[in-house]
């Protein structure tokens, strides 16, 4: 299993509309960076993410799995990108701010600290523990 950090603005799409989702989970589309995108294609079924509301709060507030590993993004008009399906898990009992991932220096290295622009990225499975550990999980 691998983990990865998945960036969403709340006012477009929120935690909470995730979990309303239900089972059956959404698909995470709309992603137009190559880099992201090769992202997305590694991801297997069964890998978690945490979900990062960025822009607004900027702070990973919950966790989610995917569900369906790498399609045609149907909201891309040229078939050049793909899409996961992504279904809810949890949401963090506190979450955790992009400013206490900075003052932690064991996270220093992540991408969303050194890509902040980046909106699909990995994350060590030892991080993963460290942020879990920060949100009290």
């Amino acid at each position: 299993m691998q983990y990865w950090l998945m960036k969403s603005e709340p006012d477009v799409w929120s935690i909470d509309q995730q979990k309303k989702a239900g089972i059956k989970g959404a698909p995470w589309d709309g992603v137009r960076n190559y880099q992201a995108a090769k992202n997305l294609k590694n991801m297997k079924k069964g890998d978690l993410c945490f979900f990062y509301h960025s822009n607004i709060g900027k702070e990973i507030v919950g966790i989610i799995e995917v569900i369906k590993e790498s399609y045609l993004d149907k909201t891309d008009k040229i078939g050049r990108f793909v899409a996961v399906t992504v279904q809810f898990k949890k949401k963090l009992p506190n979450p955790v701010t992009l400013e206490s991932i900075k003052n932690m220096k064991e996270l220093s290295h992540l991408a969303l600290i050194k890509q902040s622009r980046l909106s699909v990225m990995p994350i060590d499975s030892k991080s993963w523990k460290i942020i879990n550990n920060m949100s009290k999980i």
